[in-house]
């Protein structure tokens, strides 16, 4: 039972990643006019997706390869971790910074 969770999760980390892939070319700069509010906004938005592809390929190194030295594997660990909280802080700051600006607002 574990190694099917444990391939299921593999999975959704491949598919992940090709979403980050596609939401970060969506989320390309097109030269256009926006206010500040705006490009905080888009800002978190690919910092987000780009934690998230950082933590994808550090998943993925860390299962493809098998390495023996105790040092990559603890720098893969800690990536993968920071690159988790990153994403969860970035994640969080969405409806935080909406919300600021909908006070500023009023």
């Amino acid at each position: 039972m574990p190694t099917v969770n444990l391939c299921c999760h593999e999975f959704v980390v491949a598919i992940s990643s090709i979403a980050c892939i596609v939401g970060i070319w969506l989320l390309k700069d097109n030269n256009q006019e926006i206010d500040n509010f705006q490009e905080t906004e888009e800002n978190l938005l690919r910092m987000s997706f780009a934690y998230w592809l950082v933590y994808c390929i550090a998943f993925a190194i860390e299962k493809v390869f098998l390495f023996d030295w105790e040092i990559v594997v603890v720098s893969l660990r800690i990536t993968i971790a920071l690159s988790y909280f990153l994403t969860f802080s970035c994640i969080l700051s969405l409806p935080l910074h909406k919300f600021a600006v909908h006070r500023i607002e009023e």
